[in-house]
């Protein structure tokens, strides 16, 4: 990951990086691994980031939309105009993400592979995700305001809310379609989403 200009890395309850074979195999990153932090879940992990980006191996049946690396690009060149921080997550090299892991994130990604080689190790993941977003790096860091860098955590919140008084906050169809699809919204999009969602919720105060 250093290699393609990434640095900070957030471990989640493991402490392989302690290992000694972790430097032996760090080549030159030592800096990396010395600056590591270190979390118990997850959700701690993310506590600061504003868009999260989950990578898995294989389709899941609950999550139907998957962005390839090549699409991440764009999407995160555009989320860089109004939202701070992002993070891409990657999971167990055995294993994976958990299902509730990957409900924390704002867009799901998978690497498209031939069928018959159908994943990667982790280290490969990683280099092919670094490599592939290299470009985001150069791009100069833009001002975000605070209103524009609550905007999606803020919309998930109306929605949920929303769904419970219409009383249908039970169709779980409904709500995994909704958190998939909100992360891939534009900020203009996000923005009128909310104002349609103020006419909505005045209408039925009235």
């Amino acid at each position: 990951m250093k290699t393609m200009g990434f640095t900070d890395l957030r471990i989640v309850d493991s402490t392989a990086h302690l290992e000694p074979a972790a430097r032996w195999v760090a080549h030159g990153s030592g800096d990396i691994l010395d600056n590591i932090t270190t979390y118990a879940t997850l959700a701690d992990a993310l506590h600061d980031i504003s868009f999260t980006v989950a990578t898995t191996a294989r389709s899941r049946a609950k999550f139907h939309y998957y962005a390839t690396p090549a699409e991440l690009v764009p999407m995160l060149e555009e989320k860089s105009q109004w939202l701070e921080k992002a993070a891409l997550v990657f999971g167990r090299e055995d294993s994976g993400l958990t299902n509730e892991e990957l409900e924390l994130a704002d867009v799901l990604t998978g690497a498209p592979m031939v069928a018959d080689y159908p994943s990667l190790n982790l280290g490969q993941a990683v280099m092919v995700y670094c490599y592939q977003l290299a470009s985001l790096m150069q791009i100069p860091q833009s001002q975000t305001q605070a209103a524009n860098e609550n905007q999606l955590a803020a919309l998930r919140a109306r929605v949920e809310r929303l769904l419970s008084s219409l009383g249908v906050a039970d169709d779980q169809k409904m709500a995994d379609w909704l958190q998939q699809r909100l992360g891939r919204l534009e900020q203009r999009d996000t923005a009128m989403l909310h104002r349609l969602l103020h006419d909505i919720e005045k209408k039925l105060a009235e």
